[in-house]
């Protein structure tokens, strides 16, 4: 310290400056606690304020200032502008709740859909059909809050909704990849559905009969086929799968939502479903089957074996009683490109196990109509029931669009 005194060195203590910035912090404090002596608004009114106890400015002289400095606000239509202003509340699923579990062992087990008439719904965009279409929702589970935003609030008032783990629902979903959302619905009634205007507006006098079809995967195809061609109604004898199965919903792809879809009939009510002047129409590949019988070479000609089975005759009975009895309805074959749309039409679709049954044959027989054919190359026994009826109704679609131009050239030339 005398060293560099004696060279004029002098130190400073650095207290001070700490002190000074200290009273510099509290002054800016204090500045910042006292109040605006004057208040101007943007409007240009000034409000004096005077020092002390804050005084309340009359309701009158705030309102207008807050009126001149906000805008405009548009009066709100009654309608709620989101989803928390509808009111609407879910519950979120704790470990050890049962509900999914409970609900998932009542809409996967046929028995269980018809008894309790509900059926489950998995995806936004099928779940979206259904709800445009009129089907009733009951339960909602979903793992993301987001999903159920993008529903309808008109349709959600009064559903039961219920937040689980996307782990969860992986675990009871038939997707292979789950979006997060299954509903649970009432089983739709095609007489109270609301199908799409352009479906109603192209659809044609065609018809789909469908006959001991037991594959999901075939049934959802040939409903969405029949969506596609525009067929009026879709209907299912007994013996079918049931077209609610989450596999047929799933092939379906929104399909029954767009064509009515009439469910477990037997054959003695299906003519209530059809017009008068129907003509039913079997589509099999045993439309040669006499002319096999006289073949040496029975694989010479496309005949399906399974027709065999509507024999019922014991191994005792003699041969001409069995030729006596007319079992098998005489049915004349016709191609299926040949035109067969004249009248309105239903075209009966077996399934590839079973084939259609002895009642399809005797209502087309009862109605004037035939078989058609879809030849194939010999060897090959049959095609798959979803392509086979592919072909046949986009086919009877085509003639009666035919029909239809040469119809309105017709009354153009006239």
């Amino acid at each position: 310290m005398a060293a560099l005194k004696a060279l004029g060195c002098t130190l400073r203590p650095l207290l001070p400056v700490v002190q000074t910035w200290d009273a510099d912090a509290r002054r800016w404090v204090r500045a910042l606690r006292r109040s605006p002596v004057k208040v101007v608004f943007p409007s240009g009114q000034v409000v004096e304020r005077k020092r002390g106890p804050a005084k309340k400015q009359p309701p009158e002289v705030v309102s207008r200032a807050c009126a001149q400095t906000q805008p405009q606000q548009q009066p709100s239509d009654s309608t709620p502008s989101n989803w928390e202003e509808s009111g609407l509340r879910y519950d979120k699923a704790f470990p050890g709740d049962k509900r999914l579990s409970r609900v998932m062992t009542i809409v996967k087990s046929r028995p269980f859909r018809e008894k309790e008439g509900k059926i489950l719904l998995e995806g936004r965009r099928l779940i979206a059909d259904a709800l445009k279409a009129g089907a009733v929702p009951k339960t909602f589970f979903f793992s993301r809050l987001e999903y159920i935003k993008e529903l309808p609030l008109a349709k959600l008032k009064g559903v039961s909704l219920i937040k689980v783990k996307f782990e969860d629902i992986k675990d009871w979903s038939n997707l292979v990849a789950p979006q997060g959302i299954m509903g649970i619905f009432a089983k739709p009634d095609h007489v109270k559905m609301t199908y799409p205007e352009t479906q109603l507006h192209h659809s044609l006098p065609l018809l789909l009969i469908c006959d001991n079809l037991r594959d999901p995967g075939n049934l959802g195809t040939i409903l969405r086929s029949a969506a596609g061609a525009g067929c009026t109604k879709v209907l299912l004898t007994k013996g079918c799968v049931d077209a609610w199965d989450p596999k047929v919903l799933r092939a379906g792809m929104g399909a029954h939502f767009q064509v009515p879809i009439i469910n477990n009939l037997e054959w003695e009510e299906v003519p209530n479903y059809l017009s008068t002047d129907t003509r039913v129409y079997v589509a099999d590949n045993c439309g040669l089957y006499a002319q096999a019988q006289r073949s040496n070479k029975a694989s010479d000609h496309v005949c399906d074996r399974r027709f065999l089975k509507l024999h019922k005759y014991e191994e005792a009975e003699d041969t001409e009683t069995r030729d006596k009895k007319d079992w098998l309805p005489d049915l004349e074959v016709q191609s299926y490109d040949l035109d067969w749309t004249k009248m309105p039409a239903a075209v009966v679709i077996g399934g590839e196990t079973h084939g259609v049954s002895l009642e399809s044959l005797q209502l087309a027989e009862s109605t004037g109509g035939r078989r058609l054919l879809i030849p194939v190359v010999p060897g090959v026994d049959s095609l798959n029931s979803a392509m086979a009826a592919s072909i046949l109704l986009f086919e009877g679609r085509r003639q009666l669009r035919l029909r239809e131009e040469h119809g309105s050239r017709c009354r153009s030339y006239h």
